[in-house]
Parts: structure tokens; sequence; C-alpha cells
């Protein structure tokens, strides 16, 4: 099967950046759909940003200006890059693949902005 590895989290001061990463087992050119999700305690499971083989990208409203996805296909690595970071960001984040309509997903990363 396809695994999904995140790294990256921590602590963080509200206003600072992160970079989260996502390696994958396979090229993450071969699949159709990217995407990073976090959940906070007692929230449900939402999307962060998402990006298709057909170019669509998706940022949630909450991080549009402040949160970027990218992917490097020679490291089969997904990023996302977190900036002027807040407490309401403080969640487990999870990189997600989907291929022929199979979803992967890794093991989630803890992000926490706290002073």
């Amino acid at each position: 099967q396809v695994q999904l590895v995140e790294s990256g989290g921590g602590l963080v001061q509200p206003g600072g950046s992160l970079r989260l990463s996502c390696a994958a087992s396979a090229s993450i050119n071969t699949f159709f759909e990217l995407a990073w999700y976090r959940q906070a305690p007692g929230k449900q499971r939402e999307l962060v940003a998402s990006f298709t083989a057909s170019g669509t990208n998706t940022y949630a409203e909450s991080v549009k200006g402040r949160f970027t996805m990218s992917g490097d296909s020679a490291k089969n690595t997904l990023y996302l890059h977190m900036s002027s970071l807040k407490p309401e960001d403080t969640a487990v984040y999870y990189c997600r693949a989907e291929r022929q309509g199979w979803h992967y997903w890794g093991q989630g990363t803890q992000v926490t902005v706290s002073s």
C-alpha cells in the first residue's frame, strides 16, 4: 500500500511559521488528488488545502493568504507552508492522497500554536 509520513509539526508562537512535509512511498505525480486536512480536539476534520491533477487548487477560507501548498516530485514529498499562525490553527494535520478512488492517509503531525 501507499504510505504517507508527515513531519514538521511542533510548537510555535502565534505569528510564527512552520513547514509540514508529507513523504510518499510513491510518486506524487501518480495521484489524482493531494490534500492536507486537520482536526482539532472536539472538532470535525476539515480540509485545509488541496490540489488535483487537473490543476484545481483549494484552500480553506480560514487559511487563505497564510498557508501555501506545494510539492516536490523529485522527492515524492508534499508540503504545507504555514505562516502567521494563530492559536486556532492548533490541530493534528494529516496529508491525504487519492488514486483510482482509493484514499491514503498519513499518521498525522501535531501543530500547536501557543505563546
